[in-house]
C-alpha cells in the first residue's frame, strides 16, 4: 500500500479512484482492509501527515456554546485529556479530542473496547428518538469480523465471562434485577505487544497494492454532478496551498462524528445540494459520553475492591486477552425508572506522595520542592527499583518472542499487574485509594447540535461550532447507580465507597462531568429521511453514491467505548459497497470515462 503526500504528487497527476474514504482512522482502515487485493481502486484522504503535528492540529480548533461549561468542568477536561493526547488542549478544542493524523484518535487512546448491549438498538419509550433499523442479532457477525481486526479476545460482556475464561464467579452475586457484571476488553497491538492497537501501524503493515493513502489532503468540498444526485469529485487541500479534484465512483466519509456533518454542511453552502439536509438534520442529535468519578474507596479497600473489579485474563488460541470487569444498570432497572444504559468502573487513584511522579519532577528540573521531592523518592526506593527491573520487557535485548510469551502469561496469571505495566510504561505508583468512574449514554435531543460558525481555520473553511447539551435526566443514571454501588456493596461484603457530595446531594450541577471525546449522532441512522441522514446501510438520503461511517451514524449511543462498534459498522457498510462496487460495474465505468 503507497502513503503519499499530497504536496509533493505531480501536478499531472490525474486523481481518481473507484473508492475515495475520508479520513485516516478505524473506519477507514476497515473499509479499506475488506477491498485489500480487490479490483477495486481505493483512495483513503487524510487530513493530517503520518504522525500528529502542531500545524495540522490546529485544524481540529472549534467553537463550543454549550457542555462543558464550567470551570470546575474545564480543568477536569484538562486533567483527564490531556494526559494522554499532548497535542490537544481544552482551549482549542472545548468538545472533543480529535488527532489529525493516519490512524486517528488511536494515536492517544487506551485500547478499551467493547460491544452493545440487545437494548442499545431497540425503541424505548422512555427515552426519545430511539430505535436502530438494525438489531444486536443483525450485527453479532460483524462485531465478531471486528473483533478481529482489534485483536480482541471472544465478545462476551457479561457473565458468560467466568464459565468461558473458566475463572470462579466471585460471590455473593450481584442482585440481577439492580445491577449486572459488565466487561470491557483492551486492543493489544499485534507488533508492540506492550502497547494498544495503533491504527498508523495497521495502515503501514496492510499488505493492498490497490489501496493508496494521500496524507496532507483536506477534504474541503463534495461537488454534486449536474443532476445533484450523485457527487461527482472531491476536493482536496494541502497546508502548502496545494488544491486538487478527486474523482470517483462512490465516497465514503470515514472523518468523525463532528468532520463528517462539517463536511456536509460546507458542501451544502459552496454548492447549494442538500447533501442529506433536506430536514435539517446533518449535525443534530450530538451525543457523548457524560461520565465523572462518582466515589472513592480509601487504600485500605483496593485489595478488595481489585480482586473482583480488577482486570481478568482469557486465553484464546495460543493468545491472552485482558478484560475489566465493571457493573452496568440492569436492563429490567433501565425499564423500570426510566434510566439510561450506565455503567461503573475502578480505577486505581495515584498518592500525592507517589515516588515516579517526585523523581520526574526532579529529573525534568520543575519541581518547587526539590527536597521534598527528593525525600519521597528515597522513602519509595522500592518502587523505583522494582519499575527499573519491570521496564527490561520494553527493552530491545529481550527478543520479541520471549516477550510475546512473558506478557502473554502475565495477562492470563496476572492481569492487574499487566494493565499496570500498560498505562505506565511499567512505571509502579504508589496508590492513595480508588475511584468509581461511571460512563452514561444520552437521550438524543435535535438541539444538542453542530453547525458552522464565523471563524475560518487556515485553508478557509468554516469552524464547526458545536452546542453539546446534557438533559438533566441524563444525569440520573449516574447518580442512581451510585446510590446502588453505597447500598449493594456492604450486602456482599465488599467495604462502603464514600460518595461524591453532587451525587449525595443529587447535584449535578456541581459535577465535573465532561465529554469522553466519543463523539456521535450527527449523521444518524434511521429507515425514513424525516428522521435520520442515511438509511440502514449507511447511504445518504438524496445522493446514490454518497456513504457514511463512524459513530455519526448511531441513532443512540449505549455506554460502551465506541471503537469495535464503529468497525463492526464499517465492515457491514464495506459489505454493501462490494455489491455497489463490483469488478463488472468499474469495468463498464472506466470504457466510458476513457
Amino acid at each position: 500500500m503507497r502513503i503519499e503526500n499530497l504536496a509533493t504528487l505531480s501536478a499531472d497527476e490525474d486523481l481518481e479512484a473507484d473508492l475515495v474514504i475520508v479520513g485516516g482512522g478505524p473506519a477507514a482502515y476497515a473499509i479499506a482492509r475488506e477491498f485489500r487485493n480487490s479490483a477495486v481502486r481505493v483512495l483513503i484522504l487524510e487530513s493530517g501527515l503520518r504522525d500528529q503535528n502542531a500545524a495540522h492540529d490546529a485544524l481540529n480548533a472549534l467553537e463550543s456554546i454549550g457542555e462543558p461549561s464550567s470551570e470546575l468542568r474545564a480543568r477536569q477536561r484538562r486533567r483527564f485529556h490531556g494526559a494522554s493526547a499532548p497535542l490537544w488542549s481544552h482551549e482549542a478544542q472545548a468538545f472533543g479530542v480529535r488527532c489529525r493524523a493516519l490512524g486517528g484518535s488511536t494515536d492517544v487512546w487506551a485500547g478499551k473496547s467493547a460491544a452493545f448491549d440487545p437494548i442499545d438498538y431497540a425503541s424505548r419509550d422512555w427515552v426519545p428518538y430511539s430505535g436502530w433499523p438494525i438489531t444486536a442479532d443483525d450485527m453479532r457477525p460483524y462485531v465478531d469480523r471486528a473483533a478481529d481486526i482489534l485483536n480482541l479476545g471472544p465478545n462476551i460482556y457479561d457473565d458468560g465471562f467466568w464459565a468461558l475464561s473458566g475463572a470462579t464467579p466471585p460471590g455473593p452475586p450481584l442482585p440481577p434485577d439492580l445491577l449486572r457484571s459488565f466487561f470491557w476488553q483492551f486492543s493489544r497491538s499485534r507488533t508492540d505487544r506492550l502497547d494498544f492497537t495503533r491504527f498508523k501501524r495497521e495502515f503501514e503493515r496492510l499488505e493492498a497494492p490497490n489501496v493508496r493513502v494521500i496524507v496532507n489532503a483536506t477534504v474541503t468540498c463534495l461537488r454534486p454532478d449536474v443532476y445533484g444526485t450523485a457527487v461527482q469529485s472531491v476536493e482536496v487541500s494541502s497546508l502548502e496551498g496545494v488544491a486538487r479534484q478527486v474523482r470517483t465512483q462512490v465516497v465514503v466519509l470515514a472523518a468523525g462524528a463532528i468532520e463528517n456533518p462539517r463536511l456536509l454542511l460546507m458542501s451544502r453552502r459552496l454548492t447549494g445540494n442538500p447533501f442529506g439536509d433536506r430536514f435539517g438534520l446533518v449535525g443534530r442529535f450530538m451525543m457523548d459520553h457524560p461520565s465523572a468519578t462518582i466515589g472513592r474507596f480509601a487504600r485500605r479497600d483496593c485489595a478488595s475492591i481489585t480482586r473482583r473489579f480488577g482486570f481478568y485474563g482469557l486465553s484464546r488460541d495460543g493468545q491472552a486477552h485482558m478484560y475489566m470487569h465493571g457493573l452496568s444498570l440492569s436492563p429490567e432497572l433501565q425499564r423500570r425508572e426510566g434510566l439510561l444504559n450506565c455503567a461503573a468502573y475502578m480505577m486505581e487513584d495515584r498518592a500525592p506522595d507517589d515516588p515516579w511522579a517526585a523523581l520526574r519532577r526532579l529529573l525534568r528540573g520543575d519541581s518547587d520542592r526539590p527536597l521534598s521531592d527528593a525525600l519521597t523518592t528515597l522513602a519509595g526506593s522500592g518502587l523505583v527499583a522494582k519499575g527499573m527491573a519491570s521496564r527490561l520487557l520494553s527493552s530491545p535485548a529481550l527478543p520479541n518472542s520471549i516477550r510475546g510469551k512473558l506478557i502473554d502469561t502475565l495477562v492470563r496469571y496476572a492481569p492487574n499487574g499487566v494493565v499496570r505495566e500498560y498505562r505506565e510504561r511499567g512505571l509502579p505508583h504508589k496508590l492513595s485509594g480508588i475511584s468509581i468512574d461511571a460512563i452514561t449514554e444520552q437521550r438524543p435531543n435535535p438541539e444538542s447540535r453542530l453547525t458552522l460558525g464565523e471563524a475560518r481555520d487556515a485553508l478557509g473553511s468554516p469552524v464547526a461550532r458545536v452546542d453539546w447539551r446534557i438533559d438533566a435526566k441524563d444525569y440520573q443514571s449516574l447518580i442512581r447507580i451510585g446510590h446502588l454501588i453505597a447500598r449493594e456493596f456492604p450486602k456482599l461484603g465488599l467495604p462502603e465507597p464514600m460518595l461524591e457530595p453532587w451525587v449525595i446531594e443529587e447535584r449535578p450541577e456541581a459535577a465535573p462531568i465532561i465529554d469522553m471525546a466519543h463523539t456521535a449522532g450527527t449523521t444518524r441512522m434511521a429507515d425514513d429521511p424525516r428522521h435520520g441522514v442515511v438509511d440502514m446501510d449507511g447511504s445518504v438520503y438524496g445522493l446514490n453514491n454518497l456513504y457514511i461511517a463512524g459513530a455519526s451514524v448511531f441513532p443512540t449511543s449505549g455506554h460502551a467505548n465506541p471503537t469495535l462498534m464503529i468497525i463492526a459498522m464499517s465492515i457491514r457498510l464495506a459489505d454493501r459497497l462490494k455489491l455497489a462496487l463490483a469488478p463488472s460495474q468499474i469495468l463498464d465505468s472506466s470504457r466510458r470515462q476513457a
